[in-house]
């Protein structure tokens, strides 16, 4: 499957109205399941370049201010969330992490603490391929995906630094 194969699959979801993370997450394994090994596997090199992508510094510190992005397991788990936003969403904010404080889920999401995490879009293909096959995803099968960007660093402690960052996203969250 190819990433616009991918971002049709998400984004269809999303129009029918299914917008929670962990729903799109299910409906996206749900349906893949029904297709093919090489497509499964293809997903899944597709979240792996996704990933690989928006392993930023400045989205780092957007995660960390948000409160889903404080581990490492919990930046994967913001990404998942990002990835389950769509296409458009995705691009824009891997391009300009501060332009989240403008979506409403974030706004919601600082009125009631909750963090932004999806960790089941990490694992959509290999949801899929249990579902499909009764087996795990065969790691060896996975084509090469592109090499992540150096690790991410800061003193996200730093509120001056997170404000550096995403100076709109800070207002939103420190206070």
């Amino acid at each position: 499957m190819t990433e616009d194969e991918f971002w049709g699959l998400i984004d269809g979801i999303r129009e029918t109205g299914t917008t929670d993370a962990e729903e799109v997450a299910d409906r996206a394994a749900e349906v893949l399941a029904g297709r093919s090994r090489e497509e499964i596997t293809g997903v899944q090199a597709v979240i792996d370049g996704l990933l690989a992508r928006s392993r930023t510094t400045p989205l780092r510190a957007a995660a960390h201010l948000i409160g889903g992005g404080r581990s490492d397991d919990g930046f994967d788990h913001f990404r998942g969330w990002l990835i389950t936003q769509g296409r458009v969403v995705f691009a824009t904010v891997v391009d300009d992490p501060d332009k989240l404080a403008a979506l409403p889920a974030v706004q919601r999401a600082r009125a009631d603490g909750a963090p932004l995490e999806c960790e089941d879009a990490l694992a959509i293909a290999s949801t899929a391929h249990l579902a499909a096959f009764g087996t795990d995803l065969p790691l060896g099968s996975l084509p090469a995906v592109p090499r992540p960007r150096p690790d991410t660093e800061g003193d996200f402690d730093d509120p001056a630094e997170l404000r550096r960052h995403c100076p709109r996203l800070a207002a939103l969250y420190l206070t």
